[in-house]
């Protein structure tokens, strides 16, 4: 986001056409074809509580048709879930068809949604639809959130049920995952277990995240408008999440924490038209700085969270989780 402060002149671009690719899979081509996934939010003041709660109640609406349908066509007969609390914070457990209810194996998955949406009934179908994919079985946290619950609620939520995995589980049979917003807590929790030294986990995804709350990374210009997913800026919705803090604190923007002190393998997961490749890189290549196990994965022309589950990409970004799950399973990071 260029102002008038900034100390460069910004690269003036013609207005241009941009085809969809032949590159992809015609599932992909037909996906990008539909163009963007709906106008920008309209977002409320930030001091307008009632009117995020009402754009969040209406969004989320909107979510959980797409959604709870996808994923409850999915639901194998042996799937088992339970919902649990730990503490004030509900829990979707979920053991995939075919997994012995016993298998000491947990995938901690940190749902999206800007830090404000996905909760409730969607994050309980993610978790659902998560599992098989895993194949592990998956705890999905219920983080409280804004505008109700703001920074650092969020993050201690996530950390009160990791600390209750712990509890039976070894960490060598933990993985932590998310998406975007969840991507961004994902990678603050590792941080903030690191430093309250708990053991970390044995390994951690992240999709797409938010690393750098400053959105100053590159992408969030060049791929502005070709992103079908990420419309417009996340700002309103970062000022209302931090609360006031200062968005530069690494449990904010994990890009800016030492992960010379510890951290677990990560794969990170983007695409060449996401608006948060610049903070997926950037996060990719501080990791390796300090000789963090990192693996990196980019996909031609996805956005924001890849295809949604719509074409061949998507099984190939799946399977890429999959292998390096299973390739970390019980393996202590500490």
């Amino acid at each position: 986001m260029t102002t008038i402060d900034d100390p460069h002149p910004p690269l003036h671009v013609p207005a241009r056409d941009i085809p969809v690719p032949a590159s992809v899979s015609p599932q992909a081509q037909a996906m990008l074809a539909q163009g963007m996934a709906g106008p920008a939010p309209d977002w409320p003041a930030p001091d307008d509580l009632q009117g995020w709660r009402e754009m969040v109640a209406a969004m989320d609406a909107g979510l959980a048709v797409m959604v709870t349908a996808g994923a409850a066509g999915a639901v194998a007969a042996g799937t088992v879930v339970k919902d649990l609390k730990v503490g004030d914070v509900p829990v979707y457990a979920v053991t995939p068809e075919g997994v012995d209810p016993g298998d000491r194996r947990v995938y901690l998955d940190i749902h999206g949604g800007s830090w404000t949406l996905c909760g409730g009934e969607i994050c309980r179908a993610v978790a659902i639809a998560t599992a098989p994919a895993i194949g592990a079985p998956v705890w999905a946290v219920d983080y409280r959130m804004p505008p109700d619950h703001p920074y650092p609620t969020s993050l201690d939520d996530c950390l009160a049920v990791y600390r209750a995995l712990l509890d039976d589980h070894g960490p060598e049979d933990i993985v932590v995952g998310g998406v975007s917003a969840g991507g961004n807590l994902a990678a603050a929790l590792m941080l903030r277990v690191r430093d309250e030294g708990l053991p970390l986990p044995a390994a951690v995804v992240l999709s797409t995240p938010v690393t750098d709350m400053t959105e100053v990374g590159d992408t969030w210009q060049t791929n502005m408008g070709i992103d079908t997913v990420l419309i417009d800026s996340l700002q309103p919705a970062v000022r209302l999440y931090a609360g006031g803090h200062d968005v530069r604190d690494p449990y904010l923007s994990p890009l800016f924490g030492d992960f010379t002190k510890g951290f677990p393998p990560t794969i990170l997961l983007s695409g060449t038209r996401d608006c948060l490749l610049s903070d997926t890189v950037r996060l990719h290549r501080a990791l390796r700085a300090a000789g963090v196990p990192a693996e990196l994965h980019v996909f031609e022309a996805a956005g924001h969270g890849g295809f949604h589950g719509t074409a061949p990409e998507d099984q190939d970004r799946a399977g890429e989780i999959r292998r390096f799950v299973d390739a970390h399973w019980g393996r202590s990071s500490r």
